[in-house]
């Protein structure tokens, strides 16, 4: 892998990650920007104890271009986009429109491919490996920010999610702070720690899954499964079977049987409801220790959380969508249509031939 660290006109950072080693990247951004500005603030509610980025500036972003006025493309002649290269493997850069910026953090968008009509599961291994190049590089890179306390790679696709740019790409957002799941896990991780005088909450989740009916796909250094208490109706946790805190534990090993098993469950989502329906809208989302300090999760340290990724999909059913109406937004009480056993069923049932 070739890294290429640059700069746009409006003076975001963007990095080029190439698969050749003698790929040159030297070309400039040609459009006349000005400096971006954010108004990105993090308040705190003092009943839930959470955090909200209020980030009015947010409402003036790109919104369904046609593609032949992607951003995501590279530039070619006089359509200037946000890569000025004319081709790219793939392009991190500082988002334009962040959620979170200065002290309130950091957003970056990830570009997988140049090809405007692939999906991540279009790529080859070679392609996604590459990508995860670029997903461990920023974990690292970003955690030694002063303001960022915890990295989150992750990836909308399809309308239905809310996905304003067609283009395959996916996010990084540094939080500030830890995040509200992660903490109810670190709790959940510290009670069970304490209750059993020391075993791994993570560890007894993935050993009861791999003994149990709900295992998707297995492989050497990889296991995906439907969990338990699943929260949508199709949803899979892929988990590296050595349990490391973050991208960066990952061995060779791991990380050289990666996209076979990531592609291969990608491609199975887009069979669940079949052929004929469209693309399955998913989210997929990276799981990481915070860089902080753990102290108010007694006795837990880093090395106790579980990297792994949570992959799922709101359709329900062909051509319908599981809405998260009172009992989900109201209590956050999720009411799941289909069975986790048999949601692992069918994502055996689709296994490419």
């Amino acid at each position: 892998m070739k890294k290429t660290s640059t700069r746009l006109a409006d003076g975001r950072e963007l990095i080029y990650y190439d698969l050749r080693d003698d790929s040159v990247r030297d070309a400039t951004d040609r459009r006349p920007l000005d400096r971006t500005v954010t108004t990105s603030e993090i308040r705190r509610d003092p009943l839930l104890g959470d955090a909200v980025a209020i980030a009015s500036h947010r409402q003036g972003r790109t919104y369904h271009p046609p593609a032949d006025e992607c951003p995501l493309c590279p530039s070619e002649g006089e359509r200037l986009s946000e890569i000025p290269d004319s081709s790219y493997d793939v392009v991190v850069f500082e988002n334009r429109f962040p959620s979170l910026a200065g002290d309130s953090g950091r957003c970056e968008v990830v570009c997988f491919t140049s090809d405007h009509n692939a999906s991540f599961a279009d790529l080859t291994e070679e392609q996604a490996g590459l990508v995860l190049e670029a997903w461990t590089d920023r974990t690292s890179e970003l955690s030694h920010l002063p303001a960022v306390e915890q990295v989150f790679c992750f990836e909308n696709r399809g309308a239905e999610i809310g996905v304003t740019l067609g283009h395959p790409h996916g996010q990084i957002y540094a939080y500030p702070f830890t995040t509200p799941r992660t903490a109810l896990m670190l709790r959940s991780a510290a009670t069970h720690k304490e209750m059993t005088g020391g075993e791994n909450l993570f560890d007894a989740v993935l050993e009861r899954e791999l003994a149990g009916e709900r295992v998707v796909l297995e492989g050497e250094h990889w296991v995906a499964f439907v969990p338990y208490a699943a929260h949508w109706p199709y949803e899979v946790h892929l988990y590296p079977k050595r349990r490391v805190p973050d991208l960066l534990g990952l061995d060779e090993g791991a990380r050289t049987e990666f996209p076979k098993v990531y592609l291969e469950l990608l491609r199975r989502f887009d069979r669940i409801f079949g052929e004929s329906e469209p693309p399955t809208p998913y989210i997929a989302a990276w799981h990481q220790a915070p860089f902080g300090a753990l102290e108010e999760f007694d006795g837990v340290v880093r090395e106790d959380f579980a990297l792994h990724l949570e992959l799922f999909t709101i359709r329900r059913t062909s051509g319908k969508l599981k809405f998260l109406a009172g009992s989900e937004s109201g209590m956050n009480v999720f009411i799941n249509d289909v069975p986790p056993e048999r949601a692992a069923e069918r994502l055996r049932e689709v296994a490419s031939s």
